[in-house]
C-alpha cells in the first residue's frame, strides 16, 4: 500500500460520470473514509427518463449506501407483476408482490421516477462534505502513474485522484480506452412517456407492474408518485437501421408498429403528448473491468437490455460491492479492484445474456407465442419466487461471496 492510501481520507478519488450509478460509488466511497470528485459531461446534474421498477436487490443496495428510508418513501408498491397477451388479452402470467414476495426476499418491490432515485441519492451526496461535483467536464483521456489516475477533457482541465471509477455509461469514455470494444445496437426502439392519472384509462389503473406481450413489441404500465401518475413505455422492433440514440419521438412512428394489437392495450399508445425515443443497445459482456487504478461500474462496464428492469440495479450493486472489496481490502484499491470484478463479470453478464433472452420470449410470435404463453400456466407463487432467487437474493452481506 502506498502513502496516498495509507491516508485514507486524505485520497480523493474521481469518478465519472454523475448519473444514478456515479452518485451511487461516490457515496460507498465517502462511507470509507474518501474524499470524491465526481465529474459530469453535462451543465448540470438531472437524471433522463421517466418510470423504473426497482426489484429487493435494489432496496438492499440503498440501505447499504444510507439511503434506504428516503427511497421507500418515493417508491409506489406494487401488489403484483402481471403479463397479459397483447393480441387476445389472455393473462399469460401474474406473479403476487406483497407480504409473501417480501418475506422471501427482504424487500419490497416497488416502482419510481428516475429522478427521484437520482434525488435521493444527491441528497445524500450533498449532505456530506466529502464529496464535490464539476460539471461541464467531458472525459476524453485518462493517464496512471506514481499512485494517481490524471483525467483531461477536451478543454485541457486535469484532475487527479488516487483511482478513478467510471461510470459515464455505455458510451464510456474510459471504457473506449481501454477496452475499444463497439455497443451492440438491438434494433429495438422503447418510447417513453409519464402520463397524468386524470388521462390515463381507468380500465388499466392497476396496482401493479403490468406489461402487454406482442409480435416483436410489447408495452408497459406502472403508476408513479402515489398514483398521480403512470409510466408508459412501449418497445418495437425498428424496420430500419438504428444508432444508438437518444431524441423525441413521432406518435405516427409509434402508432406504426402497433396495428394488430387488441384495443384495451393499444389505449395506452394514444395517450402520450410527448415521446421520448430510445434506440437500445447493450454490450458483449467482458471479463476485465479494471485497469490498473482505473474500474468501470455500471453501464460502463455491463450496459443491459431493459428485460428484466435491471439496468439501475446492477449499478447500485456495482458501487456496494466496490465499497465492500474496499473495506476487505483496507482501502487498497489494486487489490480491491480485483475483488470487485471477481464479484460481478458472472452475475451482471447473467444479466446481461438473460435480458437479451426475455426479449426474445416477450416478442414471441406464432408457435413460439403459444409455447411462451404456456410457460407459466399454472405456475403458483413460490415457484416463480425460486426462478427468481439468482436475481433478487442479493444482498450486501453476501456480495463477495
Amino acid at each position: 500500500m502506498d502513502d496516498q492510501e495509507t491516508q485514507g481520507a486524505a485520497g480523493t478519488v474521481l469518478v465519472a460520470g454523475g448519473g444514478i450509478g456515479g452518485i451511487a460509488a461516490a457515496l460507498a466511497l465517502t462511507r470509507r473514509g474518501f474524499r470524491v470528485k465526481v465529474l459530469e459531461q453535462a451543465s448540470q446534474l438531472g437524471e433522463i427518463g421517466a418510470g423504473i421498477q426497482l426489484g429487493p436487490n435494489a432496496f438492499a443496495a440503498f440501505d447499504a449506501l444510507g439511503v434506504g428510508d428516503l427511497l421507500r418513501s418515493r417508491a409506489v408498491y406494487t401488489d403484483e407483476m402481471v403479463m397479459h397477451d397483447a393480441l387476445d388479452e389472455t393473462l399469460v402470467g401474474r406473479i403476487p408482490t406483497g407480504e409473501a414476495f417480501r418475506r422471501r426476499f427482504g424487500n419490497p418491490y416497488a416502482v419510481i421516477h428516475r429522478a427521484d432515485i437520482h434525488l435521493s441519492l444527491l441528497e445524500a451526496a450533498q449532505a456530506t462534505d466529502r464529496i464535490e461535483v464539476v460539471t461541464s467536464f467531458q472525459v476524453d483521456r485518462t493517464e496512471q502513474g506514481d499512485g494517481m489516475v490524471e483525467v483531461r477533457d477536451r478543454a485541457g482541465h486535469v484532475h487527479r485522484g488516487v483511482a478513478l471509477i467510471a461510470a459515464d455509461g455505455i458510451k464510456s469514455a474510459v471504457r473506449q480506452q481501454y477496452v475499444g470494444d463497439a455497443p451492440r445496437v438491438s434494433g429495438h426502439v422503447v418510447y417513453r412517456a409519464v402520463v397524468d392519472r386524470e388521462r390515463f384509462p381507468p380500465d388499466l389503473q392497476w396496482n401493479a407492474a403490468s406489461i402487454w406481450v406482442g409480435p416483436n413489441c410489447h408495452l408497459v404500465h406502472y403508476p408513479l408518485r402515489g398514483g398521480e401518475q403512470y409510466n408508459v413505455v412501449v418497445t418495437f422492433h425498428s424496420r430500419d437501421e438504428e444508432t444508438w440514440s437518444v431524441r423525441q419521438g413521432s406518435a405516427e412512428e409509434v402508432q406504426s408498429y402497433f396495428q394488430d394489437i387488441c384495443p384495451k392495450a393499444r389505449q395506452l399508445i394514444e395517450l402520450p403528448n410527448d415521446w421520448k425515443r430510445w434506440a437500445t443497445a447493450d454490450r458483449e459482456p467482458i471479463g476485465e473491468w479494471t485497469f490498473g487504478r482505473a474500474a468501470l461500474l455500471g453501464d460502463a462496464a455491463h450496459p443491459t437490455l431493459q428485460y428484466l428492469a435491471q439496468g439501475a440495479c446492477m449499478a447500485l450493486e456495482d458501487a456496494v460491492t466496490l465499497g465492500e472489496a474496499l473495506r476487505v481490502c483496507g482501502n487498497d484499491f489494486v487489490s480491491a479492484f480485483a475483488r470487485y470484478q471477481q464479484a460481478r463479470v458472472a452475475r451482471t453478464a447473467r444479466v446481461v445474456l438473460s435480458a437479451r433472452e426475455m426479449g426474445r420470449i416477450f416478442h414471441a410470435q406464432g408457435v413460439e407465442r403459444l409455447v411462451r404463453n404456456s410457460l407459466w400456466k399454472g405456475r403458483d407463487a413460490d415457484r416463480f419466487y425460486d426462478a427468481m432467487e439468482w436475481l433478487y437474493g442479493w444482498t450486501a452481506e453476501t456480495c463477495l461471496a
